[in-house]
């Protein structure tokens, strides 16, 4: 039976050097809960560090969580990359932080990146240069997740900055991408009459949190069986009845 599921699947932790560190794996499920979302995507910055920990919190919580990560392509293009299971996120990110620049990161400058547990206890500080590209193109990016039958969405294209169309000026035909995500700041009347994606790529809208109060300020709704990776791929591709719902 398909009813509607609440997800925003576009948040980072703590780990993110641009986000809050009160933004931990356990303060994201209880927020969650709270607003009564249903799925959750972890996209830290170029790592899937908290994938793991953030799914076992969610699924003691009943909350999905679909993890992945934002990549950083070198034309600095953002890519939300999901994968079905955690292990296959971390396989991703052993590939991403083999394409990471070489320097360390400075944490007065761009931010603290802690790892924590369960519990919130931090383990370590990330010290890889999160915040900045890859020298991976887009479509390397893209090759490479999809041999790991992941899914790609472009990031808040709407953006003046980070954005495939900010940075490339469109987004190429040829791109197969699974979907383009509009940021909170651009409603959904204005993306249907501005954005020519509209008919040829499903499109969705999520929060981009960086904060404990922006978790769930804008959800995609989903009609689907259950809150799953793959019933999420079925709803992009508006396959056996599941699809996007505006």
């Amino acid at each position: 039976m398909l009813r509607e599921f609440r997800a925003d699947l576009h948040v980072h932790t703590c780990m993110s050097p641009c986000a809050e560190l009160d933004i931990s794996p356990r303060a994201i499920i209880k927020t969650c809960r709270e607003k009564g979302l249903d799925i959750i995507g972890i996209t830290d910055h170029n790592s899937a560090e908290h994938v793991l920990v953030t799914a076992a919190l969610g699924a003691e919580a009943g909350v999905a969580v679909i993890g992945g990560m934002e990549v950083t392509s070198a034309e600095e293009v953002h890519l939300l990359v999901f994968f079905e299971n955690a292990e296959e996120s971390l396989t991703f990110q052993g590939y991403i932080y083999n394409h990471l620049p070489a320097e360390e990161n400075n944490e007065q400058v761009f931010g603290f990146q802690p790892v924590v547990n369960k519990d919130d206890e931090i383990l370590f500080f990330n010290k890889r240069l999160l915040i900045g590209a890859t020298d991976l193109s887009v479509e390397q990016v893209l090759q490479r997740a999809q041999l790991l039958k992941g899914l790609v969405i472009a990031s808040h294209i709407d953006r003046e900055a980070f954005s495939m169309i900010s940075q490339l000026g469109m987004v190429p035909d040829h791109l197969a991408l699974d979907a383009v995500e509009i940021s909170p700041h651009m409603g959904k009347a204005e993306a249907l009459k501005t954005l020519p994606y509209r008919k040829t790529i499903p499109l969705i809208t999520s929060s981009d949190a960086h904060a404990l109060s922006d978790i769930g300020k804008r959800v995609a709704r989903f009609l689907l069986q259950e809150p799953s990776f793959n019933e999420i791929k079925l709803a992009l591709r508006g396959e056996q009845g599941r699809t996007i719902l505006w």
